[in-house]
């Protein structure tokens, strides 16, 4: 089987952000068109402005920040393929509340364990027997806080009208859930064009 070596940089334009140019930190999408981001840098740009800044296309008139939402799928894809990222930006994050004398919060402390576990049991060549009941633990924690799926891994889905008795969305793309179903879509989009049931979309 023939494999390819890809350089770093050659992937460069994809994994950094376009307003620091740096690599992607806390990456956050805008749902409207997709673009990521840095959430620093998306939310001090949107303090002033309410359009996206690749685009330039209006996220929202009058509350932008509430069109925007975290891409926990790129920020794995930039940490996997960077050397060195993770680590730096917990350190950089625990130095920056150490020297507020606050304490160091939580999700901060969670992934920087979850970090070294990864890289030890790497290095080791083995992995941790207790990872599969901490990741069961966490999803439980997870949807008993009632955040609508919003952590799961998110997914693009384009939603074009072929039929000629359906009127075409007004946003043809959404942003939602890897778990959710054709079932789930159809209700939703059921729901947009105000259809008696969803059983006449084909």
């Amino acid at each position: 089987m023939l494999t390819r070596k890809i350089k770093l940089w050659d992937i460069n334009a994809h994994i950094t952000c376009r307003l620091c140019s740096g690599y992607l930190i806390d990456a956050t999408t805008v749902t409207e068109c997709l673009h990521t981001f840095c959430r620093s840098c998306l939310v001090k740009y949107l303090e002033e402005n309410n359009t996206c800044p690749t685009c330039r296309i209006v996220i929202h008139q009058s509350h932008p920040l509430q069109y925007i939402g975290h891409d926990r799928t790129m920020q794995d894809i930039v940490y996997k393929l960077v050397p060195g990222l993770q680590e730096a930006e917990m350190r950089k994050q625990r130095e920056f509340y150490h020297k507020l004398g606050l304490e160091v919060p939580g999700d901060v402390k969670g992934e920087t364990c979850s970090a070294k576990q990864h890289l030890d049991s790497h290095r080791n060549g083995e992995t941790k027997a207790d990872d599969s009941s901490n990741k069961e633990a966490a999803e439980e924690k997870q949807e008993e806080d009632g955040d609508y799926h919003r952590s799961d891994e998110q997914v693009s889905i384009c939603l074009e009208c072929n039929s000629s008795k359906l009127r075409g969305l007004k946003r043809k793309w959404i942003r939602c859930s890897a778990q959710a179903t054709v079932l789930h879509l159809k209700k939703f989009i059921a729901k947009k064009l105000n259809l008696s049931s969803f059983n006449e979309i084909v």
